[in-house]
């Protein structure tokens, strides 16, 4: 039979190769190849892509953290000219931000040098590692289990009951804390950050700030058990501020005894019966004499956060107020409570105020011992009495060893304290 010919295409355009059958067989032409008729071509497969295509820009576009790391690893900057220059990064660096993105599966950071995980610490904490709900919290006592008091040694949290109440797990892993100021939280006397007080992580704890509270004799009682029984706990307390907590009476002043090292306390706006007959026995007792005017310990300008951690309970605090925000999805529902004559209920934050009833019935009950340079008054010299106050005290140091030789058992051996230490 004869053969189909060839069709030559003058364009320049590849057309692919040709296909001819001949005596039932589908062959394949080549360029060099003469005419053959009677050409049935095979359907030419649907390109679904240009040639132009690219495979690299494809994974680009599906791929962001791959392009990212990508561009990560170098630095960006502009000429004078205004040019685009980069350059590629150190190995530190590329090292530091892949360990700062797996932080959460270090399994100790011991022996490491501190340098390098300051470093280390920073870098996770720009990515937000420590907000994270579970892997920030595991991530976070590796830190605090290596290095301690670097990570944070001074904690303030006043007025911020809702971060204590959103973080409580990252705040108890803290450790060798100096200073904690807990002010105006509204804790009561059964939260649980007040018993992780008296465990041994923050033995160190030396000021202690527990203004407004809502604290009783109970509280201060659980608080204070393990230093009178065990003579653990907060034995090297100094500073301790227990103003306007209205149920503390009497009776929980009385346990405060026990903090043998304590320079300065506030009970100003607590709820005493006998204010003269406390006076006295915190002088006697434990050498503390009531301050005529205000101390500068008391006036939490000093109490800060430091270490590490800064900016972390920065973040902490910014994602709290962050989830307070009304949503788009909720304005439907006020819209709707709105309509039907409801009123939302709307939770107001707790400011911290002063209690001025308590505070006026007692007075600034505020003390210090004489002899401690750091928890001195303004006007010193206006103090009547040193001498008087000196006598006494060589006084109180006779009577106070007859006192705890009768009072010791009775202190250390009641029932109701084992079985409050029995809780621990």
């Amino acid at each position: 039979r004869g053969m189909s010919y060839c069709l030559h295409s003058e364009s320049h355009l590849d057309t692919g190769p040709i296909y001819v059958r001949e005596n039932g067989k589908l062959h394949v032409v080549n360029q060099g190849a003469g005419g053959i008729q009677n050409v049935t071509p095979k359907a030419r497969p649907f390109s679904l892509f240009s040639r132009s295509f690219s495979v690299e820009l494809c994974m680009n576009r599906e791929d962001d953290r791959a392009r990212r790391q990508r561009t990560d690893h170098f630095i960006f900057t502009y000429t004078k000219e205004g040019n685009l220059r980069y350059s590629a990064k150190s190995l530190f660096s590329l090292v530091l931000g892949y360990i700062s993105d797996n932080v959460d599966h270090i399994d100790s950071l011991i022996g490491f040098p501190e340098q390098i995980a300051e470093k280390l610490f920073s870098a996770a904490e720009a990515r937000q590692k420590f907000t994270e709900p579970v892997t920030g919290l595991r991530a976070l006592q590796k830190f605090t289990e290596a290095y301690g008091s670097l990570v944070l040694c001074s904690l303030c949290l006043r007025n911020r009951y809702l971060v204590i109440s959103e973080k409580l797990e990252e705040i108890k892993s803290f450790r060798e804390l100096t200073c904690l100021d807990l002010s105006c939280c509204k804790l009561g006397d059964e939260h649980e950050l007040l018993e992780h007080l008296t465990k041994e992580a923050l033995s160190s704890v030396k000021r202690l700030l527990l203004k407004d509270n809502s604290l009783s004799d109970a509280g201060v009682r659980r608080m204070t058990a393990p230093v009178r029984v065990l003579k653990k706990g907060l034995e090297n307390l100094l500073v301790l501020d227990l103003s306007c907590n209205p149920k503390i009476t009497d009776v929980g002043i009385g346990y405060l005894l026990s903090f043998k090292k304590l320079n300065c306390l506030d009970i100003s706006g607590t709820g005493l019966k006998d204010v003269d007959a406390v006076i006295k026995r915190l002088q006697m007792q434990i050498g503390l004499v009531h301050s005529k005017v205000p101390l500068k310990e008391f006036d939490h300008s000093n109490c800060k956060t430091e270490g590490w951690a800064e900016q972390t309970v920065l973040q902490w605090e910014q994602a709290v107020i962050e989830a307070m925000k009304p949503q788009d999805n909720l304005r439907s529902r006020v819209a709707t409570l709105h309509f039907y004559g409801k009123t939302r209920r709307i939770e107001e934050v707790v400011k911290c105020t002063l209690v001025e009833p308590e505070t006026k019935a007692s007075g600034n009950l505020q003390f210090y011992k004489e002899n401690v340079q750091n928890c001195h008054l303004p006007l010193k010299k206006e103090v009547a009495g040193s001498h008087e106050l000196k006598n006494n005290k060589k006084r109180a140091l006779a009577e106070q060893e007859t006192e705890r030789t009768s009072k010791q058992k009775h202190l250390c051996l009641t029932v109701e304290d084992w079985d409050l230490l029995n809780t621990y």
